[in-house]
């Protein structure tokens, strides 16, 4: 007789039965249910608040060309698009400004969001909006209409996101504001220098502290230092969100550069943009062309949860921006009395609120905010009330002052066709500080300029390099600049104007507008391919924006060539460096050698100082200071209170000549051990990788690589195609986009992007430029599509 299974044994087979059932019928329902979010993209769709028919249309890359017959419909056909294709990028620009990513990331988001609720935004950006001019709220408002068409339409299948998280609450008209705060708050991040600075007060002495970031000699008083608990900014270092371990956006960089009429082949003036930014999949900006009436028309680059251009082009005018690097934000240090703080004219009490965060799988925090006359308290972020001697620091912050019109001067010059017109919108753009560079085409060949934008601050005293007594007066803030005294340019005889993030006037000329300037590496090295030529076609602008050639690689050169050769592989990597030309490119190893070694170095030197070790990042700016021919640097390269040796400092034997040594054996060991033996052998792009990821998903281990697009790209963060680095060389910021505008020709507009025009992973569209990004291809025609081709959409009213 057959012996019959036991209970056990018919448990478990029907338990793998039923497994074998469910997990490919749960397999194939996510499935079905992320391929039921793929977004519309064809037919026709009723859009409540339309005043007539608007139709999109699409290229081959989703690019939409959108003919409306008012700003008002375009505006709500935007939103629309917007969300369509980037909602849940929306949502989390939105939760970031508003403190409220830990909702749906749980504790990981706290640092963000304790910083945003502390300083304001969400609050401040209703403010800004119930000021503004009604003619730019009632586009706001449209422009919200077309995003809340989409979430009522899609509920939970507004973007694959929401089928686990929920239908997305409706998309308010101020929400617009907080990608404004955002860019505010990170394009003008001098507050943490200061912060940093204070910490390595007490250990350097003040002549070495003011070398850290060499000093241009430009207006200011000397320091007046507040003593400071260690302790606490210590504490306070590390509740500050930190790029890019907390947030997306670091605090510099950018190309933009305009040609005259003269200096164009097509005889109209040219204007090239690229910002440089953290990266993510989708990236921050999304392309698109507006049709108006009367051969009305803006396109370029918007970016999802602003309801206009943001760099781009109409039918006069084309714009760019880079950010100014002015100071813009300075640290008080309050000293307490009773329940409030000391000012000049008495105590006065603190202005508190209560900020309850919630924390997805935990308990609200509820978080208690004070606020000086100065700003908020940021210190409270450490965790403690008050520093043992009973101070507390506050933040001024120009991008938190009241009554930014921001959204104003946008739209202005989006609707701006000459340059006076665009010298009047960028007096409105009150935040963030950035050089505005603009072009205008004329039956003379047009005109160029460059505007600064953002409110720069009158100091009383001080020149903002350090925290500051907030009890006497001495440096506080009497109002901001008048726009008329900013150093703009317009017309220059040359026909060329240039801006990478250097300093905008000379130093020492009036009106102060900051310490610290990164080098001209970016901006010299446009210039010397600008000035190969007598005049240049679009196409010359956008072999620019692709140029990998290191000015700064080729200023340390002459150094290393003069090294006396080491041993092994260090001395194999000394000699491919002699004929190198500085070009970062990715089947090269010299760009490997090359960061490596000078980061190697700029640490070794910053311990020499007494540097303590994570007390301050290196830099290329200090390291030419530290290595520059004429020695004003080179005491750096010996351990504090050493005098000199009896070598010269670059001569064999020397300090500065044994320093840069064992930077590059320290470099070249390093690199052996992760990249194998023989430097030769040794590639860039092998290292120097963007990772363009999904700012949730990636933390998934399957769905983060599925998600993931990895490329080697050329470059470094000295380059004009700007690769700024990470943790082992990856390339984590630089020109998401890259914009070329010919005001010769309607259809003069061509840009690329790093990811693609949709934010759903199984869209075609959500990394189909990426490799023409990376590789430097053709930059793609924007709203190229026609009748007849590609995709086509009707919005009709309702």
């Amino acid at each position: 007789m057959q012996k019959r299974p036991g209970r056990m044994g018919r448990f478990f087979r029907r338990g793998l039965l039923t497994a074998a059932i469910l997990i490919p019928a749960l397999v194939l329902g996510a499935g079905a249910l992320l391929w039921a979010s793929l977004p519309p993209r064809e037919g026709e769709i009723a859009l409540p608040g339309l005043s007539a028919q608007v139709t999109v249309l699409e290229d081959e890359h989703g690019i939409p060309r959108i003919t409306a017959a008012n700003e008002h419909d375009a505006a709500t056909a935007l939103g629309w698009l917007h969300a369509r294709d980037r909602m849940f990028q929306m949502e989390l620009m939105r939760r970031n400004a508003s403190g409220r990513l830990a909702e749906i990331a749980g504790p990981a988001a706290l640092r963000l969001d304790r910083m945003n609720r502390t300083l304001g935004l969400a609050p401040r950006a209703e403010a800004d909006f119930a000021a503004l001019p009604a003619s730019t709220r009632d586009l706001m408002e449209a422009y919200a209409a077309g995003v809340n068409a989409w979430i009522g339409a899609r509920g939970r299948m507004a973007a694959p996101e929401f089928i686990a998280l929920g239908t997305p609450e409706p998309w308010r008209a101020s929400d617009a504001l907080l990608w404004a705060k955002t860019m505010g708050l990170w394009l003008s991040g001098n507050w943490r220098t200061e912060i940093d600075r204070a910490r390595l007060a007490a250990t350097l002495p003040p002549e070495r502290l003011a070398e850290l970031w060499p000093a241009d000699e430009s207006a200011g008083e000397p320091d007046r230092r507040a003593a400071l608990d260690p302790s606490m900014l210590a504490r306070l270092a590390d509740a500050i969100p930190r790029f890019p371990v907390d947030a997306p956006l670091p605090a510099s960089a950018s190309n933009a550069w305009a040609v005259a009429g003269s200096r164009s082949i097509t005889g109209a003036p040219l204007l090239a943009s690229d910002p440089h930014l953290g990266f993510s999949a989708p990236i921050l900006w999304y392309l698109v062309r507006i049709e108006l009436p009367d051969g009305r028309f803006r396109t370029g680059a918007s970016s999802p949860g602003v309801p206009f251009i943001v760099i781009g082009r109409n039918e006069r005018i084309a714009w760019g921006f880079t950010t100014t690097h002015s100071d813009t934000q300075d640290v008080f240090v309050e000293r307490l009395v009773g329940g409030g703080y000391e000012t000049p004219g008495g105590p006065r009490p603190f202005a508190t609120r209560e900020e309850r965060i919630a924390i997805r799988g935990q308990e609200d925090e509820v978080l208690q905010v004070r606020e000086t006359r100065h700003g908020p308290v940021v210190s409270d972020l450490a965790g403690v009330s008050a520093a043992p001697d009973g101070h507390v620091l506050a933040v001024a912050m120009a991008n938190l002052a009241e009554g930014d019109t921001a959204a104003d001067g946008l739209l202005a010059l989006n609707r701006a066709t000459t340059l006076a017109e665009a010298r009047a919108a960028a007096s409105r753009i009150t935040s963030p500080p950035q050089n505005l560079m603009v072009a205008e085409a004329s039956r003379d060949g047009g005109g160029i300029a460059m505007y600064l934008t953002g409110r720069a601050p009158l100091r009383r005293g001080g020149d903002g390099n350090l925290p500051v007594p907030g009890w006497d007066g001495a440096a506080d803030w009497q109002g901001f600049v008048p726009f008329d005294e900013l150093p703009h340019r317009e017309n220059p005889a040359s026909g060329l104007l240039v801006n990478a993030n250097n300093r905008v006037q000379p130093a020492g000329v009036e009106p102060y507008l900051g310490r610290d300037w990164f080098g001209a590496w970016r901006f010299d090295r446009i210039q010397e391919l600008l000035a190969e030529r007598p005049r240049h076609a679009p196409e010359d602008m956008a072999a620019i924006q692709r140029d990998a050639v290191s000015l700064f690689a080729r200023e340390m050169l002459p150094l290393l060539r003069g090294l006396e050769r080491p041993t092994g592989p260090a001395g194999t990597a000394r000699d491919l460096l002699l004929a190198w030309d500085g070009a970062m490119a990715t089947d090269r190893p010299q760009p490997l050698i090359f960061n490596a070694w000078w980061r190697q170095a700029s640490l070794l030197a910053l311990a020499a100082g007494g540097v303590p070790e994570d007390g301050w990042a290196p830099s290329a700016e200090f390291l030419r200071f530290v290595l520059h021919p004429d020695g004003r640097g080179a005491h750096w390269c010996r351990p504090q209170g050493e005098a000199s040796g009896a070598a010269p400092d670059f001569a064999p034997g020397g300090a500065c000549a044994a320093l840069a040594i064992r930077a590059l054996e320290q470099a070249v060991a390093d690199l052996s051990a992760r990249f194998g033996p023989d430097p030769a052998e040794w590639r860039w792009g092998e290292a120097h990788q963007v990772a363009l990821a999904h700012p949730l998903l990636r933390f998934l281990p399957v769905l983060g690589n599925l998600t993931t697009l990895r490329l080697p790209t050329p470059g470094d963060g000295e380059t004009v195609n700007r690769g700024g680095l990470g943790a082992g060389f990856a390339h984590t910021h630089g020109a998401g986009l890259r914009a070329v505008f010919d005001l010769s020709s309607p259809e003069g507009a061509q840009a690329v992007i790093a990811t693609g025009q949709s934010g759903h992973p199984l869209s075609p569209h959500w990394g189909d430029q990426a490799e023409r990004w990376a590789q430097g291809q053709a930059w793609l025609p924007l709203g190229s599509a026609a009748e007849g081709g590609g995709a086509r959409l009707v919005l009709a009213p309702r």
